[in-house]
This record gives structure tokens, sequence and C-alpha cells, in this order.
């Protein structure tokens, strides 16, 4: 993949928390990471999640990690 190509993962997240009810800062509290960063995942311009932050996303929103993550179009 040329380094000027984006992704197309999209992240849920935004819509997750609204469903349950919770804050950003509330879940980057309970998940252990700062609001800045999961604000840079919430906003698409994560490049990389550590598999250990995704499952205590997981494990705080109740969710799978299909819920939080799609492929999108081209």
């Amino acid at each position: 993949m040329p380094p000027e190509e984006e992704h197309r993962i999209k992240v849920h997240l935004d819509q997750l928390l609204g469903d349950r009810g919770m804050t950003l800062a509330e879940l980057a509290q309970r998940v252990g990471v700062t609001v800045v960063n999961l604000s840079i995942l919430k906003n698409g311009r994560a490049k990389a999640i550590r598999f250990t932050t995704l499952t205590a996303i997981c494990r705080e929103l109740n969710c799978e990690p299909g819920d939080l993550l799609s492929l999108g179009e081209d």
C-alpha cells in the first residue's frame, strides 16, 4: 500500500457511546487510555490500535470488534 493511500477502516465509537449513554471521558477512564487517544480513534485518524486496547473497549462497551470497526467503501 503506498504511504499516501488512506485506510478504509471506519470506526463506530461515537454511535456505540451514544447507544450506551457513555461519554468519551468515562470510557477513557474505564479503559485506561487518554481521552486524546480515544478521540483520535473516534475521529478515524488512528493508524493502529493495540489488541489490549481493543479488548478493553469491547469489554466496557459490551460489543464485538466488528461492532466497533468496519471496512468502508473504496
